[in-house]
């Protein structure tokens, strides 16, 4: 990613920090670039109100999606509100999120899924699926995850 192509991103992320900030009455400080040679957070919010967004992926160098950014984005602007990991900053989380996704801001892919057997050109020689091994149930509750990426 050249320099101008990282301007017109950041720039665009700024725009929609505030449009989400205004609209949820959060007030940050600054919308930066994450440093690229931090590898182990996707974003991060300080208490001063300074918000970094990673926009390459550690492992590959490649630009992330928008939409990636636009959740990790969601993620530190709700720590604006809820400075820990807690419930209510996950509602808060997801609620952000549900708003950037009705304001056309947050526009995630669907994931394509593989073609079923049926569509192979000659499925009647095509091996079955491999059957998938339940795991155990675990006594303990599950717990909701949040994945970023």
């Amino acid at each position: 990613m050249d320099a101008r192509e990282r301007r017109k991103i950041l720039e665009r992320l700024r725009q929609d920090a505030q449009r989400i900030a205004e609209r949820f009455d959060l007030k940050y400080r600054a919308i930066d670039a994450e440093d690229p040679r931090v590898k182990r957070r996707y974003g991060s919010c300080y208490q001063d109100g300074r918000i970094r967004v990673r926009l390459m992926h550690a492992r590959t160098g490649e630009p992330l999606k928008y939409s990636s950014l636009i959740d990790t984005l969601c993620h530190e602007l709700a720590h604006l509100r809820y400075f820990h990991h807690g419930p209510a900053f996950r509602a808060f989380f997801l609620y952000l999120l549900d708003w950037a996704r009705e304001q056309g801001i947050y526009q995630p892919r669907a994931r394509q899924t593989p073609a079923a057997p049926a569509m192979i050109a000659s499925h009647e020689s095509a091996a079955p699926p491999p059957r998938r091994r339940r795991r155990a149930k675990s006594a303990a509750p599950e717990l909701e995850q949040l994945t970023l990426f």
